[in-house]
């Protein structure tokens, strides 16, 4: 049996919406790219109300972007963050984007990182996450984020990875109830 290539591409609509030669050089700018991701994939029917951005610290430049692929490409392992990393390392060539001489990169994200994207996060290389809404707004969505706990988070940070939460929470939270009125797909239930 012949089983097909996995392909990630993304949808139709980022590379007419998102500006990639801007820089984005404040935490609310990087958040509001994050929350933007999100919305337009709901608006536009192609995912979960969940976006990402990988940006280089210091220069605000924009490696690549994420947002929820789990129903359109039948894969459960594609949130935001995820294909976020995918991009990213794909762009960059490289399987870490840690290294000891080159540039520094983080990871806005419009909803603090389920499960396994916190995992990720360590394995990514990135340095910094910028988290919009609050797990417990996703929760009332009835979305699983898994076994995510404070000592979680204090796992990542005592390894140098920086964890900012509720930036923009009211306005990502707002991307969540757009979500839900519009009766999308709770698919990890």
């Amino acid at each position: 049996m012949r089983i097909p290539p996995i392909h990630i591409e993304y949808p139709d609509w980022v590379e007419s919406t998102v500006d990639w030669d801007r820089r984005y050089t404040t935490d609310e700018e990087k958040m509001r790219l994050a929350i933007d991701l999100s919305r337009e994939n709901v608006v536009r029917g192609t995912g979960g109300p969940f976006g990402a951005a990988i940006i280089e610290q210091g220069t605000g430049a924009l490696v690549a972007v994420g947002m929820n692929s789990v129903v359109r490409l039948n894969n459960c392992t594609l949130h935001g963050e995820m294909v976020a990393f995918m991009m990213a390392q794909s762009r960059l060539r490289c399987f870490t984007m840690r290294s000891d001489d080159g540039p520094v990169y983080e990871l806005a994200t419009s909803c603090e990182p389920c499960a396994m994207c916190l995992g990720a996060t360590l394995w990514s290389g990135v340095s910094r996450v910028l988290c919009g809404a609050h797990r417990d707004d996703a929760r009332r969505l009835n979305f699983d984020e898994g076994p995510v706990f404070p000592e979680s988070h204090a796992y990542l940070e005592a390894r140098g990875i920086e964890i900012v939460h509720g930036v923009l929470r009211e306005e990502a939270n707002a991307v969540l109830e757009l979500y839900r009125a519009s009766k999308g797909i709770i698919y990890n239930r």
